[in-house]
């Protein structure tokens, strides 16, 4: 397992993790436009490597997510579908979760172990 150095903004934290199957990048903080491009570049970068079977994203020490934020998670997936790597998202709650659900987005990932079903395709 291989931790890289973690990305730090004033608001947000983000580190990767390679491990066994697939890397897990987890966040801490807000993801809001000022943030939103360092999780864009960082979420990009983990998604091109040559092969990815899986990729974990960590929100449990989330606070805070925008719209820019939501939007950068739908990019990444996009990645992810057309390069054949699951995306997961672990530790949604409270508000983040909230505003997927409301958006009609949650539904599209791969959350604490329930398949997202074939909807991805139709929204991709």
């Amino acid at each position: 397992m291989t931790t890289t150095e973690p990305t730090t903004t004033p608001d947000l934290s983000i580190s990767v993790t390679d491990r066994e199957g697939g890397a897990l990048v987890c966040l801490s903080g807000r993801v809001s436009v000022d943030s939103s491009p360092h999780l864009r570049e960082r979420l990009q970068a983990v998604l091109q490597r040559q092969c990815l079977p899986a990729l974990t994203i960590d929100l449990s020490e989330l606070t805070y997510i925008d719209c820019s934020g939501v939007a950068t998670l739908i990019e990444a997936l996009r990645i992810a579908h057309r390069r054949k790597t699951l995306l997961h998202l672990r530790g949604l709650h409270d508000r983040p979760r909230y505003l997927l659900e409301v958006t009609g987005l949650l539904r599209l990932f791969e959350t604490n172990g329930q398949s997202s079903g074939s909807c991805v395709s139709e929204v991709l």
